[in-house]
């Protein structure tokens, strides 16, 4: 939860780019990141891989209108709607994009290639069918803020609990993270978002931070002194996790949201 999915930056930028609000060079410069490259497989029409400034205007072509963003996990397929195969490549991920207007998704297989001391990421997202039909467990904004307002209570309870704020430089390291990242990413969601949408995409990360935190202290530095405490402590965590992931994808499907509403 520390770091932005890619799926979530391909999702935002690539609905910016489809409503006309930023140009494919920038819509692609934000999509890749920190990454070398980032290439489409499996793309109707396509023979091979294809770069993402190409990939995206054959989907608009194939009439993709919108783009999603699903966070699934083992126990909680959220934000899919199937079919297994895409299911089963989502779920190994922990990410895809699913296209509205098309019944096609997108899932990341990232690899680290190069030399030792020369190392980059490159990224294929592979491209294959899914099932046209609402996706699982993504709540409405609001719904996801009034979640995370109680999640937020208590990921702190836990974290107070396991005295993580005098926990020292665990603690101190990832919350000098969530300042950088804070400050780095305003745009974060990129043009056409709803402002709602960008308050709870920083709610949930920064509800995301403190599970992180707390997992950290919990399972490298001895904060459980027994495994029953650790799994009472886990249970206790779960929850709050489901949350903050639920509203991050609440907050990148929000630019699809506000236009089926209107």
């Amino acid at each position: 939860m520390l770091s932005e999915p890619r799926s979530g930056r391909l999702a935002a930028w690539g609905n910016a780019l489809l409503a006309g609000f930023v140009s494919p060079d920038d819509a692609v410069l934000a999509m890749v990141g920190e990454d070398a490259v980032h290439r489409v497989e499996g793309l109707p029409g396509e023979s091979g891989p294809v770069g993402l400034t190409l990939a995206l205007g054959r989907l608009r072509s194939l009439g993709v209108t919108g783009l999603r963003v699903a966070l699934p996990v083992p126990g909680h397929p959220l934000g899919l709607s199937g079919p297994p195969e895409f299911n089963a490549r989502a779920l190994e991920a922990e990410e895809a994009v699913v296209c509205q207007g098309a019944a096609l998704g997108l899932v990341p297989e990232v690899a680290e290639v190069g030399p030792e001391g020369d190392v980059h990421t490159e990224v294929v997202w592979h491209c294959l069918p899914v099932r046209e039909a609402p996706p699982a467990d993504v709540p409405s904004l609001s719904e996801a803020e009034r979640e995370l307002a109680e999640a937020l209570r208590e990921a702190t309870e836990v974290l107070s609990r396991l005295d993580v704020a005098g926990s020292g430089p665990v603690a101190e390291a990832a919350v000098d993270a969530y300042r950088a990242r804070a400050e780095r990413g305003r745009e974060v969601l990129a043009p056409g978002y709803p402002p709602r949408a960008v308050r709870v995409l920083e709610l949930a990360q920064r509800v995301g931070l403190l599970v992180s935190v707390a997992y950290e202290y919990e399972h490298g530095h001895g904060g459980a002194v027994s495994a029953s405490e650790m799994a009472a402590r886990s249970g206790a965590l779960r929850p709050v996790e489901r949350t903050a992931r639920r509203a991050q994808v609440a907050a990148y499907n929000a630019y699809v949201e506000q236009r089926e509403v209107r």
